[in-house]
């Protein structure tokens, strides 16, 4: 029952905090949710203790009584991911593939040992020392962009389909190459024995992510079939639930990637569906019914993000590294978009624009919380977890609300139409 009542009381605060940003506020819907509570968390921490010891009790219970970790990677991300998953368009995918693979995948190891050897050489710059194998921790886990948060800041960026489907599907597809990348550096990190063999790699590569496609693509296949047998639009729900549920309930026994599982589900059928007549009435219940689980668990993913704050001890100490952290990433992010990119445009071009936008978009946020949330204790462990806080509120709430801005869908039109009529040129 006790996770009965946090759950109760995150959707009531998330409620109430959706109200006052419609009414007063006007930010996108999650981070105006977000924003709110940051601001609460601050005013408790300052004086929740003197003037509010009851409320400032119960919230920090609240967090506390909560594994986020858990809680998002074991729950809310699956349903998240499967809702992002379903209104994908398989073949905007398939002309996007190869940038999506290479961003989702060399990206991240490119951004994680840029991050891992700008934070060892500049946080003692700022006081602080970290051993390097914890700094590449940092750089694991704060290089995949978050799903979550790309995909709730996409609905307001006014970008074209191609540029949202590489942001998109790169947000969507890299977890897999990070949770590797993370476990085999948390776990050399903390003392054990790890196989660096590129054949050891790969097969734990290779179990993670392709099982984890393998079986989504399974899933969504046989509960496709079904929904065509039955076309009725509560058995559809129902079947749709039991494929999130169940398929990640498969997927921890199989120890595989739970989150990429419902990427391929979500993926195979939202467009299986495509190909049979559904009722208007049972797909018209289908999206609806998604689109209120993606709404609902945003706002209290972002709620969650926010009210992080509370956990966070002496958080002010680590401001300045927070800073350094967020130049560092945002330096990283650029470096490993723009050299893919140069190495694809052999055979596909990206404009200036288009990189920017790549680069801006490569939001973060409660997928790096959990990650760091889940390091052992140790004396490194509370100066992850704030610098990861700082790098996740800024890319939420400033990406998050000038991405619109920077994405300019007239000079990208115009700069891709340019790049099409030098390839012709050059063909002839």
């Amino acid at each position: 029952m006790e996770l009965y009542y946090s759950f109760s009381a995150l959707i009531v605060l998330a409620s109430i905090f959706a109200y006052l940003n419609y009414r007063f506020l006007k930010l996108p819907s999650t981070i105006g949710i977000m924003v709110i509570a940051i601001v609460v968390s601050i005013i408790l921490v300052f004086f929740g203790e003197n003037f509010l010891p009851r409320t400032f009790g119960h919230l920090n219970n609240l967090m506390n009584s909560i594994d986020f970790t858990e809680v998002l990677m074991g729950a809310m991300l699956n349903f998240l991911l499967f809702a992002g998953g379903i209104h994908i368009n398989i073949n905007d995918l398939k002309e996007q593939l190869r940038p999506v693979v290479i961003f989702s995948t060399a990206g991240v190891v490119i951004s994680t040992f840029i991050v891992g050897f700008g934070m060892f050489y500049l946080l003692p710059l700022v006081g602080l020392q970290m051993p390097f194998i914890y700094c590449l921790v940092f750089g694991a886990l704060i290089s995949p962009t978050d799903p979550v948060a790309v995909l709730s800041v996409l609905k307001q960026a006014n970008v074209s389909k191609s540029l949202e489907t590489k942001v998109a599907g790169e947000s969507l597809f890299n977890d897999g190459m990070a949770v590797v990348v993370f476990t085999v550096v948390l776990q050399l990190a903390v003392g054990k024995e790890v196989d660096l063999g590129i054949e050891n790699i790969g097969l734990l590569l290779m179990k993670e992510a392709g099982g984890g496609l393998l079986l989504g693509v399974l899933l969504g296949w046989v509960t496709s079939r079904l929904m065509r047998e039955v076309d009725d639009y509560i058995i559809s729900v129902l079947v749709t639930l039991s494929v999130v549920m169940g398929g990640y309930l498969i997927a921890r026994q199989m120890h595989i990637s739970g989150p990429l599982t419902m990427v391929a589900a979500g993926l195979f059928m939202g467009n299986f569906n495509v190909k049979f007549k559904m009722k208007s009435i049972t797909q018209d219940y289908l999206i609806k019914f998604w689109e209120l689980i993606d709404e609902i668990l945003n706002a209290v993913l972002f709620l969650f993000i926010g009210f992080e704050l509370l956990m966070i001890k002496d958080l002010k100490h680590f401001m300045i590294p927070g800073l350094v952290a967020i130049i560092v990433v945002l330096i990283a992010r650029f470096i490993s978009i723009w050299g893919p990119t140069k190495f694809m445009s052999l055979r596909t071009r990206f404009n200036p624009q288009t990189v920017k936008v790549l680069v801006w978009g490569g939001i973060r946020g409660g997928v790096s919380i959990a990650l760091a949330m889940s390091i052992p204790k140790s004396e490194y462990s509370e100066i992850i977890l704030s610098i990861t806080y700082c790098v996740v509120v800024f890319s939420i709430i400033v990406q998050g609300l000038t991405i619109a801005k920077v994405a300019n869908p007239k000079k990208i039109e115009s700069e891709e139409k340019e790049q099409e009529s030098i390839a012709l040129d050059e063909s002839h």
